[in-house]
């Protein structure tokens, strides 16, 4: 029997933290502005405070998150402007990935494409939220491996959490999930078909609809949370504090749940 050394490194652990803090990042767990609280963390990963710290240096060199004078760690928050100038550069690359992936495409490639459409369908049907980003992002991620340009890849992952954030957003509309499926079978024939125009204009208006759908969500998340901000009067302002709930300071910032779901950490703006 061949013999096999099953130790766990002290690096093996700490890439597994690494990753497990990109995925709570990149999955929306955690949200633009919200404060990432060492102690919390190491309670809620079972590991030390120096494993933890070293794990968020890794993902500011990452850029997922910013180190804030006098309040640490936090998620970027997206403003209007930053949001769409995201939007912008989504258009502009994923735009040429996918001229230069329909003249690429195998058909093994085009296999994968389409089972990551069907299970954007499926979540669809399910109003699986996590999946539906998730089976975006894979579907992307094709067409990002077959475009060959590194520094494409490396530019739109630095934005990856930023982009999957604006997502859910955009997908919280009704019937915009619906839409965006159809608007990614068009990119996926313009592809197998090997139309790199076509592909490049159907990945365009994909990105521009989604910046449409992100605004308006964000408009009505807004216009929601704005009369629970106001102080309620006949009380102290202690008392009127407690019952406000943290309000988007702009149309593309969000408000983190004033409690975490049981058995969670609180996260903290």
């Amino acid at each position: 029997m061949t013999a096999h050394d099953l130790r766990i490194s002290p690096r093996t652990v700490q890439q597994q933290i690494v990753e497990k803090l990109r995925a709570a990042i990149t999955d929306g767990f955690f949200a633009p502005g919200d404060r990432l609280i060492e102690a919390e963390l190491c309670d809620m990963l079972g590991v030390s405070r120096p494993s933890i710290r070293e794990a968020l240096r890794s993902l500011e060199a990452e850029r997922l998150i910013v180190i804030i004078p006098n309040r640490g760690p936090q998620i970027p928050v997206l403003t209007a402007d930053h949001a769409a100038e995201i939007y912008q550069v989504r258009a502009l690359l994923e735009g040429e990935a996918a001229c230069i992936a329909a003249k690429r495409a195998t058909t093994d490639d085009l296999k994968q494409m389409r089972a990551s459409l069907a299970a954007f369908g499926r979540a669809i049907r399910t109003a699986d939220m996590p999946g539906k980003i998730a089976s975006t992002a894979a579907f992307y991620g094709h067409i990002m491996r077959l475009c060959g340009n590194r520094i494409m890849q490396e530019t739109l992952s630095t934005l990856l959490a930023r982009i999957n954030f604006l997502r859910a957003q955009s997908m919280s509309q009704p019937g915009r999930a619906k839409h965006s499926l159809q608007e990614m079978k068009a990119i996926y024939q313009a592809v197998a078909t090997k139309n790199g125009a076509a592909a490049r204009s159907a990945a365009v208006k994909h990105v521009e609809h989604a910046h449409l759908s992100a605004i308006a969500a964000f408009e009505l998340l807004n216009a929601k949370q704005a009369p629970r901000s106001r102080p309620r009067t006949g009380g102290s302002s202690a008392a009127a504090a407690a019952n406000r709930r943290p309000v988007a300071a702009t149309n593309f910032e969000s408000a983190s749940p004033a409690t975490a779901a049981p058995g969670q950490a609180r996260r903290r703006r």
